[in-house]
């Protein structure tokens, strides 16, 4: 049964202000590190200071005699053989010999892998005691370089070797592709190791009740119900009994809220103590201890016929995966040869992987994980390839990227448990309108200025394809209180991504009431404990829709009560701004206030066994992922002298679907563009010959300012809803980044009059100024 609903001020649609801002302005936010409980103690984890060798002994007495100190724990104090298990399991890879350890007990592979904790009454009693604890390691050789360690003499970081996969996705006769071809253009590109880097770094609270025995945890984001469930598997504890409380955080990006070492750590700490225990990570640690991202070598390849269409796709990548497999497992991998076709119509194709185990920071997902750094080879290969086709870089693109009547288009790969199959779009249309945009905001006269001003000054363009809205469920919860606030109670998690007010305005859509009568928990797994997390691009496809099912099936409920209460058939009823009215006479309504009172135990307008109370919870379950898609250009000038690039202008053109709030989408954007920038231009992590990590401080590691980001021009279409899902929505988290690496790579090639490729990222001075002597020139 339903009712009609106008769409209320602030709805789907609407660019409302965030509701997450007000208390997060005035310094009202509760982030990790804010939370405190009395007789509360402080972890401080004790990190390996070499990159690969034998653990002989950890000597602890010196660290626990220090001024209070409360205890001192290795891996011998831990139950054996911990390691944390994998959450996206792909590929049917067998990955347990390359798990993690909670703590090392016999072998260190990386600088900054946990050896020991030390606990102490405050934080800086703990990091003075850390650095007593004396650790006696046999140094053996590092294991740097991926391809090689790929090779049966390389040094061993693992007895069975230091390929922990190696696997291939594919479809049709790639071999015949290749041997009719007129043309064939392969290159090299290889992606630098970067990763997310947010603004807040880690932390966590565990308060333990002996009462009770119930655990409560402040810090765990992205996924709280699996961190919790693993949790309580590890610690041999039932999982209702641990509470993981809703917290705000600094920015999440693939890498906070995967389990780490310290998230079993300190829940077991104060378990085993019985206190309350804390943990706040530092930059440096930050730095060598969350997960890196993005290093990858490829060699790819493009079958052409005459008129520049391609006839298959070929791609050998190697994959630095740092020293263990986390609980991503091999997904950045496999995201990346899934999903390297992108939006061209390629009849055959074959991508291998090989992932190989490093003596450097473990490897996850960073926004857009396997997108940024596959659209960055296939990107600069049609570069290469037009030049060679003697085409320009637009037509090579609209020649070959599929059109709106090939879709849905199957690929016959699957990634992350799911067929690949585009769904619906236009790339092309899209690409026709980037290309009018950038026109009229004047990108190429800007260029041609440049040039007749005898500026190295590039242009760059570059389409992608994107995934979101993964599955396999969602679930949501709303409730109506007796005052007529609405409390929806979402399995997804608070990034800064605006999820709280995407998910009000979806409910107050839905419901029929204003956004403002709404209020979002998230990732309290107390009040929904059936959730799938914030990760992705999922949220305001999966997480929405099941708000979206929810309040609608509160609205069903309210319209019947309402019914009742007003002697009218539920089909003449209309709900908009919190009231329920009979059409034609909106003298007579009730508010949903009113309809909740209506809902009592006690209450006449209920029918002998009714259940009480106005509320539902909801289940959204999908089997395909969505697919967004977009085109990003950009204007650089190339100083030849120094090798410095300056990003002028930059355009991310985007199809959503369908916008929830156009103003959050943008910021997404322009957010995501930003750390794209980073990624092309700054940021590297890098090791000497020994593992030792060079880029352990800001001084090193070079995050984009606002002097290297310039405005972000944006154009979101939504002229192609997404068919999984009822809003017709598609994720805007990722697709600022997917493409700038290969952007940037296409306009420095551009302004340097390249015939070849870049050959890597960041395009750092040095990279470039090398580029500029030996193979610029226009």
């Amino acid at each position: 049964m339903t009712t009609g609903t106008s769409i209320p001020r602030g709805a789907i649609g609407a660019s409302m202000a965030r509701k997450e801002d007000p208390r997060l302005l005035r310094g009202r936010g509760r982030f990790g590190g804010d939370f405190a409980r009395p007789g509360q103690l402080w972890a401080r984890l004790v990190r390996s200071p070499v990159a690969h060798g034998r653990l002989r002994s950890i000597g602890t007495d010196d660290a626990a005699r220090a001024d209070g100190v409360v205890t001192v724990v290795t891996a011998a104090s831990l139950p054996p053989g911990l390691a944390i298990p994998v959450r996206l399991q792909v590929q049917d890879a067998d990955l347990r010999d390359y798990l993690q350890p909670v703590l090392a007990a016999d072998t260190v592979r990386y600088v900054g892998e946990p050896v020991a904790v030390v606990v102490a009454g405050d934080p800086y009693a703990a990091e003075d005691a850390a650095e007593l604890v004396d650790l006696d390691i046999d140094e053996a050789p590092a294991v740097l370089d991926a391809a090689a360690a790929a090779g049966p003499d390389a040094p061993r970081l693992f007895p069975g070797g230091n390929v922990a996969a190696d696997f291939t996705l594919g479809y049709g006769d790639v071999a015949g592709a290749f041997a009719r071809a007129d043309r064939i253009v392969e290159i090299a590109v290889e992606i630098g190791r970067h990763g997310a880097v947010p603004l807040e770094p880690r932390a966590l609270l565990a308060d333990p009740d002996p009462a009770t025995g119930r655990l409560s945890i402040f810090g765990m984001t992205k996924v709280p119900v699996f961190n919790r469930d693993l949790l309580a598997t590890l610690l041999g504890m039932d999982e209702t009994l641990i509470h993981v409380h809703a917290v705000d955080a600094g920015g999440g990006f693939g890498a906070r809220g995967e389990f780490y070492p310290e998230d079993f750590l300190v829940p077991w700490l104060a378990r085993t103590l019985r206190r309350p225990v804390m943990w706040v990570e530092d930059r440096g640690e930050h730095l060598v201890a969350v997960n890196h991202s993005r290093q990858q070598v490829h060699q790819i390849a493009a079958a052409f016929d005459t008129s520049g269409r391609i006839l298959g796709l070929r791609d050998d990548v190697v994959h630095d995966n740092g020293a263990y497999c986390r609980t991503h497992g091999i997904i950045v991998p496999e995201l990346t040869v899934a999903m390297l076709p992108g939006p061209y119509r390629v009849p055959a194709y074959r991508g291998r992987v090989r992932v190989v185990l490093t003596s450097k920071t473990p490897c996850g997902t960073y926004r857009a994980p396997g997108r940024f750094e596959g659209s960055t080879a296939r990107e600069q290969l049609l570069d290469v390839a037009a030049h060679q086709l003697k085409i320009s870089r637009n037509e090579i693109r609209s020649r070959n990227l599929l059109r709106a009547d090939e879709l849905p288009c199957q690929r016959s790969m699957s990634t992350l448990g799911t067929d690949v199959v585009l769904d619906a779009g236009d790339y092309p249309a899209l690409l026709a309108a980037a290309q009018a945009e950038a026109d009229r905001l004047g990108y190429p006269d800007e260029v041609e200025r440049g040039r007749r001003a005898g500026r190295l000054r590039g242009l760059g363009v570059a389409a992608f394809l994107e995934k979101s809205g993964l599955g396999p469920q969602e679930t949501a919860d709303v409730v109506v209180s007796r005052t007529g606030a609405v409390h929806v109670f979402s399995g997804g998690t608070s990034l800064g991504q605006g999820i709280e007010t995407v998910l009000a305005q979806i409910a107050a859509d839905a419901l029929g009431a204003d956004p403002d009568q709404v209020s979002v928990v998230n990732g309290d797994t107390d009040r929904q404990p059936f959730g799938g997390g914030s990760w992705a691009s999922r949220s305001t496809v999966v997480a929405g829709s099941a708000v979206h099912a929810a309040a609608g099936a509160v609205r069903d409920r309210a319209a019947e009560i309402a019914a009742r209460m007003l002697e009218a058939d539920p089909g003449d009823l209309v709900s908009e701004h919190g009231r329920i009215s009979v059409r034609g006479d909106p003298g007579a309504a009730v508010t949903l206030a009113e309809v909740a009172r209506a809902t009592a135990p006690a209450s006449p307008y209920l029918r002998p066994g009714e259940p009480a109370g106005l509320s539902a919870r909801r289940r959204f379950e999908v089997a395909h992922m969505t697919y967004p898609y977009g085109v990003h250009l950009a204007v650089v000038d190339v100083d030849p002298g120094t090798g410095g690039v300056q990003v002028l202008r930059y355009l991310v053109a985007y199809e959503v679907g369908r916008a929830v709030n156009p103003a959050l989408v943008a910021g997404q954007l322009r957010g995501g563009a930003a750390q794209g920038i980073g990624g092309a231009l700054l940021e590297e992590f890098c090791y000497d010959e020994n593992g030792q990590p060079q880029s352990a401080t800001f001084m090193d590691y070079r995050m984009p300012t606002a002097a290297e980001v310039p405005p972000i021009d944006v154009l979101i279409t939504q002229d192609s809803p997404a068919p999984g899902n009822p809003l017709g929505v598609r994720g805007a988290g990722e697709g600022g980044v997917s493409a700038a690496g290969a952007v940037l790579a296409s306009a420095v090639r551009d302004a340097l009059g390249l015939a070849g490729s870049v050959g890597r990222l960041p395009l750092t001075p040095a990279r470039v100024q090398e580029l500029a002597t030996n193979g610029g020139g226009r």
